[in-house]
């Protein structure tokens, strides 16, 4: 099998679905897991272009039994992991003085410890290997913060330190750890502004617009390509220079 075969979690909508169709497109294979399906999950399934060369499983990966499980069952049938694409997040609204333990708890188990348990799992498959590709994706707001995000703003941080300390490790072992943070994009970092706080901050952004999935793919596949084999500990903002 000539293809990469890349893992992405979150990859049932908004940018992890891009970052799914991006690789699709480039010819890979591509396993994707989230909590549930959806219609795009269900098509690239269905589709005679893309059945053979893509997975997905409903798979919380909060639960460590079955994020081994899902990595095992990439494993089964496509033989080995070539790249890593951490994008499964969520984000909690809310000032810090009323931020309820379950949701600090939501917040740090996924964006931060299932990221840390998916990462140990496929890098041992990488060492093994001698090669392979990590991505993270961060966010703008893990630097330069934004109200109401104080624990989102945390965990993304968080997986920037982590790519930075992760690709000293690996580095010597064939492997690149990098980040990328995006900007606001039509999706989930849009999530619980209102279409004139959207305007808002398009009118801000040098680009003169928000961001698009297609724009942080593009980024994420350039990372995973041979041009980069040399760039590793790193974070790239994808913002449309709003963080300029």
């Amino acid at each position: 099998m000539s293809s990469r075969v890349v893992v992405i979690t979150g990859g049932s909508r908004g940018l992890g679905a891009g970052i799914v169709q991006a690789f699709l497109d480039a010819g890979d294979v591509v396993a994707t897991c989230s909590r549930s399906a959806t219609p795009r999950t269900d098509a690239w399934a269905a589709d005679p272009a893309t059945a053979e060369r893509f997975l997905f499983a409903p798979v919380d990966i909060v639960d460590v039994a079955a994020a081994q499980a899902f990595v095992a069952q990439v494993l089964e049938r496509f033989g080995r992991i070539d790249v890593l694409v951490n994008n499964a997040g969520i984000a909690r609204d809310g000032v810090i003085g009323l931020a309820s333990d379950e949701d600090i708890d939501t917040v740090l188990d996924l964006n931060l410890k299932a990221t840390f348990t998916m990462t140990r799992l496929v890098a041992r498959r990488m060492l093994l290997a001698g090669s392979g590709r990590i991505v993270n994706i961060s966010s703008i707001v893990g630097l330069s913060g934004y109200r109401g995000l104080s624990v989102y703003s945390a965990t993304k941080a968080g997986l920037d330190g982590f790519s930075r300390s992760l690709a000293r490790e690996l580095g010597a072992r064939g492997i690149t750890v990098n980040s990328v943070a995006p900007g606001y994009l039509r999706t989930e970092m849009s999530h619980g502004l209102d279409e004139s706080q959207l305007q808002q901050i398009a009118r801000r952004t040098p680009a003169g617009r928000l961001g698009e999935p297609e724009d942080i793919a593009g980024v994420v596949l350039f990372l995973c390509s041979p041009a980069a084999s040399f760039m590793t500990g790193q974070t790239l903002v994808v913002d449309g220079g709003l963080t300029a």
